[in-house]
């Protein structure tokens, strides 16, 4: 590290648990974002303030006026800009010594899988059940660390699903694909504005702690939110040895 990142970065160096040799993994880490929304919006600031050297940030959307209310990633003026050109450009102001990769995709196939085979953590920052399952596919293929968030009305959820350890349950594993589950969209339920700010603050906690191996992360466990009380809950995980996705890869 030169003299100005020692400077930037010197917040992280004085805690032991990082360090310098953490922050040096930081600055060489590749991260994949998938949504710029209300949760990557967070996600992406805090891994890109922090110094993660690499972070591709995709999404398919553009930015629309209800999405400033808690997407603070966005500003007023990139209303009708592609979310992934506009989060870049935030990330670049934040930090102007990272790589940001913007794609202004629906990550979906070849192009998902190669794009986790590439990235050292994946965050799950999505709104549908499609895109998660498919992250979680790929995650499980190629044994990345996933990293997801999720939240709607006032309650939230996050965990971490470490596929580099055999015993870790996937995502498929808590929510199977092939089960009915109800899907709830802020556009029709709506979303307390900084609950996805919360959520998200945990998401690149656990993201920096993984990639600089510091502490313990939520892998195993279930963080649930329920903001209107601002109560937390943690529920135990474990790896369904009957899963269709990640119990033939163990």
């Amino acid at each position: 590290m030169n003299d100005q990142q020692l400077l930037r970065y010197s917040r992280h160096i004085l805690l032991p648990e990082i360090g310098i040799e953490g922050q040096e993994k930081l600055l060489a880490a590749h991260a994949l974002v998938i949504g710029a929304g209300g949760l990557g919006s967070p996600v992406s600031m805090y891994l890109a303030s922090a110094g993660v050297g690499r972070i591709t940030l995709a999404d398919g959307d553009s930015v629309d006026l209800t999405n400033l209310q808690r997407q603070i990633v966005h500003t007023t003026a990139a209303v009708g800009r592609a979310k992934a050109y506009s989060g870049k450009d935030t990330l670049a102001q934040l930090n102007p010594e990272i790589e940001v990769v913007a794609i202004p995709e629906r990550l979906e196939g070849e192009r998902l899988s190669r794009c986790i085979a590439n990235a050292d953590v994946v965050l799950d920052c999505s709104d549908n059940f499609a895109t998660r399952h498919a992250v979680n596919r790929g995650c499980v293929a190629y044994r990345k660390p996933l990293v997801s968030g999720a939240g709607v009305r006032f309650d939230g959820q996050v965990t971490v699903f470490d596929l580099r350890q055999r015993d870790a349950p996937c995502y498929n594993c808590l929510f199977p694909e092939d089960t009915e589950a109800e899907e709830t969209r802020c556009a029709v339920m709506g979303v307390f504005a900084p609950l996805t700010g919360i959520i998200g603050a945990v998401q690149a906690a656990e993201a920096l702690k993984l990639l600089c191996g510091a502490g313990d992360t939520l892998n195993g466990r279930l963080l649930l939110l329920d903001c209107l009380a601002m109560e937390w809950r943690s529920v135990r995980l474990s790896k369904d040895p009957a899963c269709k996705v990640c119990a033939a890869s163990s």
